[in-house]
């Protein structure tokens, strides 16, 4: 493949690997299991623990369920053991998982896309109140997760969220996750193509295939028309990014490889456009490749972003254009740089039919299946019944007449939700935490609210965008390493040497403008109740020492480790 100005990746030089023996590859005909969850998959599809469920565990009880399908296959449909109440974080990494387990799951609603109607989410909202507490989080991949769930409630769970066009199928597990898409698809004004229709053929062809459902890890998909770069598109396994093509007009740009946790790399440009009729059979490729050639034998490398790093980009795009595809690709242009800092289509915008969506911004994430249900009814009083979820833990009702956006701003506010939220408050987001998760060390949801607050008192006149994003371990769901401030949960030394919960820092990570990894200052760890003077005291030498119009990413970079401390 001849290396082109649209063809950047073709250019990049070839690495010499050198993969040791039996990484459980299938396509070098490598199938037998090379540990305990290769060998669990292998026994019985993921896909299959649903009659299980429903047939036995469901009507015996929690104690029913077997060992694997209760950590490993229930996963294939959204259920997690939450953690047992009472277990500090020092014990996390100490304990057994049946130490951990309480009787009682995280349940994950998919909504791919984000994309909802008014009658999808009060029934998300009544399921909450019925089934798990009133517990309902916005996670930053669109979907909607429950806690508190009985086993024997899951059936009817199932039957009233599949009623109205939902599902819990492959939300967790070593499948292709919820797919990412942006929140106003097919009625922003600037949008440069509507990515709808490819989601809907990937969602038709692989979920709940078995096929696709015993991959070495979790897939995780994109696609976004928008100029605005909304589905963090640089983080995801496979993502196709809005692009005008100079010769065939709209089109997609191809990225695969990105993925944060504990070795988190930047996706990986392919140089190919794809136009919008071929999205589903290139993703399908994608995902096959990583079906087939994913590293199977240590989990910790499992993850499509180590192929790509070992083979590079030009021969990734060999093999799906030669192995999976049968054809080549088109050369296309990289996306234009967004010209708006924040992404998640919080405030008031023009659609353009003329109508108006409004953003908002709960906090953390974090509602209720009360709000939920009212959201529902504000939306259909005030719009016509469509609300989207957003990669930020924010939301979005769309089809708003002009002269129904005040009543519905005033409406939103009165419950919490507001259209006009402080940077504070718009740009804080966190993970599950200790609260609920197994693999926590921290608190996240409630401290990042109080965090919110206290700046809000402290820097009322601060106005720039940021992002503090909040983690309660080093597995970086809130996407910590590309935050301008974000916070990985561990367990730290107070000045009395007692140790407390606390975080290491990162700063000046971005996406979208020039998208890269936060720094870490040698030794700069906070303790929890130190973490509002300390981002006060960061962000008042920000504002003093900052050039004109420059980020916070920015002047992170290259500020001394003196003004980070």
């Amino acid at each position: 493949m001849a290396a082109t100005p649209q063809n950047p990746a073709a250019s990049a030089p070839r690495r010499k690997v050198s993969r040791h023996r039996g990484e459980g590859q299938w396509a070098q005909g490598h199938f037998t299991p090379l540990n305990g969850n290769e060998q669990f998959k292998k026994d019985d599809d993921g896909l299959n623990v649903r009659t299980r469920i429903e047939t036995i565990y469901a009507q015996r009880g929690f104690d029913s369920i077997d060992p694997t399908d209760l950590r490993g296959r229930m996963r294939w449909w959204g259920l997690y053991t939450q953690r047992k109440p009472g277990i500090d974080g020092g014990k996390t990494a100490i304990l057994e998982p049946e130490e951990l387990d309480d009787e009682y799951f995280m349940l994950r609603v998919r909504i791919d896309g984000g994309r909802l109607t008014t009658r999808q989410l009060r029934v998300i909202g009544e399921v909450s109140q019925e089934f798990a507490r009133g517990t309902a989080d916005i996670t930053d991949r669109q979907n909607i997760q429950l806690h508190w769930v009985r086993i024997e409630d899951v059936p009817e769970i199932w039957r009233r969220l599949e009623e109205v066009g939902l599902s819990t199928t492959e939300a967790c597990g070593d499948t292709p996750r919820a797919i990412l898409g942006s929140p106003v698809a097919g009625i922003a004004e600037d949008e440069i193509v509507d990515g709808t229709p490819a989601i809907e053929e990937i969602h038709r062809r692989v979920i709940g295939n078995p096929a696709y459902s015993n991959l070495p890890r979790k897939f995780k998909t994109a696609v976004s028309g928008s100029p605005l770069l909304d589905v963090a598109h640089e983080i995801n396994d496979v993502a196709f990014v809005g692009v005008e093509h100079p010769e065939h007009g709209p089109g997609f740009d191809l990225w695969v490889g990105g993925g944060l946790s504990t070795n988190p790399k930047i996706g990986v440009r392919l140089g190919a456009w794809v136009p919008l009729a071929e999205v589903a059979d290139v993703h399908e490729g994608v995902i096959s490749i990583f079906r087939d050639y994913g590293y199977r034998r240590l989990r910790n490398r499992a993850r499509l972003k180590f192929l790509v790093a070992d083979w590079g980009a030009e021969k990734f795009r060999q093999v799906l254009e030669d192995e999976y595809l049968g054809r080549k690709l088109l050369d296309g242009p990289a996306p234009a740089q967004p010209v708006e800092r924040w992404r998640d289509h919080v405030g008031a915008h023009r659609q353009r039919d003329g109508r108006f969506y409004v953003g908002f911004a709960p906090r953390v994430g974090r509602v209720d299946g009360a709000t939920l249900a009212k959201i529902a009814d504000v939306a259909e009083a005030h719009g016509s019944g469509r609300v989207r979820t957003t990669v930020e833990q924010k939301m979005i009702v769309l089809d708003v007449e002009e002269d129904q956006v005040e009543p519905l701003s005033a409406a939103l506010d009165a419950l919490g939700l507001t259209v006009s939220p402080s940077p504070f408050r718009r740009g804080t987001m966190a993970c599950t935490g200790i609260e609920f998760c197994k693999l926590a060390i921290v608190e996240t949801k409630e401290r990042g609210s109080s965090l919110i607050d206290e700046l809000e008192r402290r820097l009322p006149e601060f106005d720039e965008p940021l992002t503090i994003n909040i983690n309660g371990c080093p597995n970086a769901c809130a996407r910590i390493q590309v935050a301008d401030i974000g916070l990985k949960g561990q367990l730290v030394l107070d000045d009395d040497g007692t140790q407390v919960e606390g975080f290491q820092v990162h700063l000046g990570g971005a996406l979208g403008l020039e998208a890269g990894f936060g720094r870490k200052v040698r030794g700069l760890k906070v303790t929890a109740r130190e973490l509002p003077d300390y981002i006060e005291r960061v962000l008042r030498r920000y504002l003093a020492e900052r050039a004109d119009g420059e980020r916070f990413a920015v002047w992170a970079s290259r500020a001394s480790e003196e003004a980070l401390s």
